[in-house]
């Protein structure tokens, strides 16, 4: 099945190179050129869209806005490309929702490989593995990939936060350092000054409803990393 990308981004020649570049890998890619397009294309192929690509600087809007649109209708993973200097965009961006960040100037190998990476995740085989795993009330379903809390309502949970508390369900208990974290939810290593993953367990914990001043279900463990400490019953197959 071939995978359908969209991408927004105002200079012409970049979305010709990525457009060139993933259809050649075997990827449907749509342009936008502004939050305007950007916008009309989304509403009209949400149910068909594998991954969207926001550029943070648009000449009508933001990459931010326009992520916040996408989080209110779908849960589709979201790649921001932002300034390389500044790391505000890249918090702003995945406390709004955004699944991951590629810094300015890139390569379109490495936009590849993130994106590869991304999809590889959200479409790994649950076949062997419990459904269901339940814990203070809340019930992710492996299968739907969704979180539902204990009055059955639904939890909105970005394709990142789903594999971070996933992990965190499988591994209750564990000390998981930052590493091993960020590996399992972005492909690489967290670096010293990356406050990424210090945000996404900030986002989840508000969530799952932890006190994010004396957190009870996702604790931080000094100089460790972070443990998931609730009961985590498990069923289905």
């Amino acid at each position: 099945m071939t995978r359908k990308i969209l991408i927004v981004d105002d200079d012409q020649k970049t979305r010709v190179l990525l457009k060139t570049y993933l259809e050649k890998n075997q990827y449907e890619v749509i342009l936008s050129h502004n939050g305007e397009s950007f916008v009309a294309e989304f509403n009209s192929q949400v149910s068909q869209l594998s991954l969207v690509i926001l550029d943070v600087m648009l000449p009508d809007t933001d990459g931010f806005a326009l992520c916040k649109i996408v989080r209110q209708r779908s849960n589709v993973p979201i790649i921001m490309l932002t300034a390389s200097s500044d790391e505000t965009d890249r918090i702003v961006g995945l406390e709004l929702g955004a699944d991951d960040y590629i810094a300015k100037p890139y390569s379109p190998r490495e936009l590849l490989a993130r994106i590869k990476a991304i999809l590889r995740r959200t479409a790994m085989d649950v076949s062997a593995a419990p459904r269901y795993y339940r814990f203070v009330g809340f019930t992710l379903d492996l299968v739907e990939r969704k979180v539902t809390d204990s009055a059955g309502e639904p939890v909105a949970l970005t394709g990142l936060d789903y594999q971070l508390l996933k992990y965190f369900v499988e591994h209750p208990g564990d000390v998981l350092d930052r590493n091993v974290l960020s590996e399992e939810t972005r492909g690489r290593d967290a670096g010293p000054l990356d406050r990424s993953l210090d945000v996404q367990i900030s986002r989840l914990r508000v969530l799952l409803k932890d006190d994010s001043k004396q957190p009870t279900l996702i604790k931080t463990v000094r100089g460790a990393g972070y443990v998931f400490s609730a009961d985590v019953s498990t069923s289905g197959v």
